[in-house]
């Protein structure tokens, strides 16, 4: 059931993103032409503190032309691994240093239409160093309290996708260690 790609032609790209035209045959025999669009990784950081909140963004994406809270995050530049780009976007985008960070959970968004890595991660512990670098990335930067986070996503306050499965992922295991035995 494995679709074919025949070729693909680049319709538009840039630094940013690329688009192309992929000429696919589907099971059956079916030719077509699909649009995908490919984007560089991308990273998001939960920096957690130890009052169990999550330091966010709250922020207006000009794409949906909405207001919500994300994770600190951006994409990963060319001569960085996804570590290093979750803890440099965090300081850029926060002014907080995370401590370190560990793999919480990798997602392809879109993997119908686009290949979009997106890698999650979360940090423990950050310590302030000053304003942030990127203050036009986010309207404000709060700790919100993860006991809030289900209802936030619930009230679509929370939709970006890395943002929402990270944040579920530290929600199931902080009840999973509340859960009496």
């Amino acid at each position: 059931m494995r679709w074919t790609v025949h070729g693909e032609r680049l319709v538009y790209g840039s630094k940013w993103m690329e688009l192309f035209l992929s000429d696919v045959e589907i099971p059956g025999g079916a030719r077509f032409e699909h649009h995908l669009i490919r984007l560089h990784p991308s990273v998001a950081v939960a920096v957690l503190d130890n009052a169990d909140r999550v330091l966010m963004l709250w922020r207006h994406r000009i794409t949906t032309d909405t207001w919500g809270w994300e994770l600190p995050g951006g994409s990963v530049e060319a001569d960085e691994k996804p570590e290093q780009a979750a803890l440099r976007e965090a300081e850029e985008e926060t002014g907080w240093r995370p401590h370190s960070v560990a793999e919480l959970g990798y997602i392809q968004s879109m993997a119908g239409i686009a290949r979009a890595e997106q890698h999650i991660f979360v940090a423990e512990g950050a310590d302030y160093i000053g304003p942030p670098a990127d203050s036009h990335e986010s309207d404000r930067i709060s700790w919100i309290p993860l006991a809030d986070v289900p209802d936030m996503i619930a009230r679509r306050q929370i939709v970006g996708g890395a943002s929402v499965v990270g944040l579920l992922q530290l929600c199931l295991a902080s009840a999973a260690r509340e859960k009496p035995r």
